[in-house]
């Protein structure tokens, strides 16, 4: 990984040129915003079904997102190569949406939180200043900086979405799952019940997964105990056994199947927190992909499942896709005479090879 300084000197540059002195965090925002569409513009930024494989990065990502049989797809991704404009660090994230505006409140978070996390980043470097001689200490900062960017980025997002009147979040809100690789680092945070499963090499060779997130249930004993504590409910209709839901005190509704989500504004007094779970991880050789997916995948394939279907797919760009139609073909058979979930998976490969940029897009 490159020295501390490096890694902050052209996020910083970029910054700077288009922030005065004493401008505000709104004028950050704007210049994290910029950046993003310039991102766009030289296709880094993937928002729909494809993979983006870039000359130079490591990185091979393959995005698919299929629609269920509940109406329109809730789900949705993105994929941001040279995130803040540094060439070791890629952005991308999973949402899965719900309620009657959930499409639209899913697209909406993934609009805004990347730019938002990025000039919370840039702020939280700014205040931090770090030991070049004690390089376990910046491994610990860099972490704990990357945690206080995330946790001030999920709140202001949630704030903003309140605060959006285009869009009634009252009833409708989304998960959130996004992953940030800085060179040889991957940090993760988790809002809702998606999954980051990791697959790695053990020292007999053989791939295994590694599960690296929590799926927020409600029935979690920390998840259940705070909702309870928040005058919330936490149990099962009679027709859905093992499916626990949050419920206001006095009503029959909403019924989440998540403890934490984006939105959902008529339940965040009884327990629903749209706090994610901040983890890092370090990448060795052995570490070949982390997959992202929406709970519509992990309700019918396991993680073995899932990185065995992953790592036999030849065309590593069709990854997603592979697994996407696995695990539609798993409701068929597990789960006859319910309606399909919205299925969608991100599959990021850590250690590619090739020699040229592709963006592809696909149809869902």
């Amino acid at each position: 990984m490159r020295h501390f300084s490096s890694m902050f000197n052209g996020l910083a540059r970029s910054f700077s040129m288009r922030r005065g002195k004493n401008s505000s965090n709104g004028d950050g925002r704007e210049a994290a915003e910029t950046m993003a569409k310039d991102a766009k513009k030289h296709d880094m930024i993937l928002r729909s079904s494809g993979f983006v494989n870039v000359d130079g990065s490591n990185n091979l990502a393959s995005v698919c997102s299929k629609r269920g049989r509940k109406g329109v797809n809730q789900d949705c991704a993105i994929v941001w190569e040279g995130f803040g404009s540094q060439a070791d660090m890629l952005f991308c994230g999973i949402f899965d949406g719900h309620g009657p505006w959930g499409h639209f409140v899913a697209k909406k978070v993934r609009e805004s939180m990347p730019s938002s996390l990025l000039c919370n980043w840039q702020e939280t470097l700014a205040q931090t200043s770090l030991d070049p001689d004690l390089e376990s200490d910046k491994k610990h900062q860099r972490f704990h900086i990357w945690k206080h960017s995330y946790l001030k980025t999920c709140a202001a997002v949630d704030h903003e979405l309140e605060q959006y009147r285009k869009i009634d979040s009252f009833y409708s809100g989304t998960t959130a799952l996004t992953i940030v690789r800085q060179g040889d680092i991957i940090y993760v945070a988790n809002v809702g019940d998606s999954r980051a499963v990791l697959a790695t090499n053990s020292d007999d060779g053989n791939l295994v997964p590694v599960q690296l997130t929590v799926d927020f249930k409600p029935n979690l004993p920390q998840e259940s105990e705070r909702i309870i504590q928040c005058k919330g409910r936490v149990f099962c209709m009679h027709d859905e056994p093992g499916v626990h839901r949050v419920w206001l005190p006095n009503e029959e509704s909403p019924g989440l199947a998540m403890s934490r989500a984006f939105g959902d504004y008529c339940i965040k007094d009884y327990g629903l927190i749209s706090v994610p779970e901040v983890t890092h991880r370090h990448i060795t050789n052995k570490d070949q992909f982390v997959v992202l997916a929406t709970d519509g995948v992990w309700d019918v394939v396991s993680n073995q499942e899932a990185i065995q279907i992953v790592s036999s797919t030849p065309d590593k760009a069709k990854a997603a896709k592979r697994l996407v139609e696995f695990a539609a073909c798993a409701w068929k058979k597990k789960r006859k005479g319910i309606a399909m979930d919205d299925i969608s998976a991100i599959c990021l490969f850590f250690h590619s090879s090739h020699h040229e940029v592709n963006l592809v897009t696909t149809s869902k």
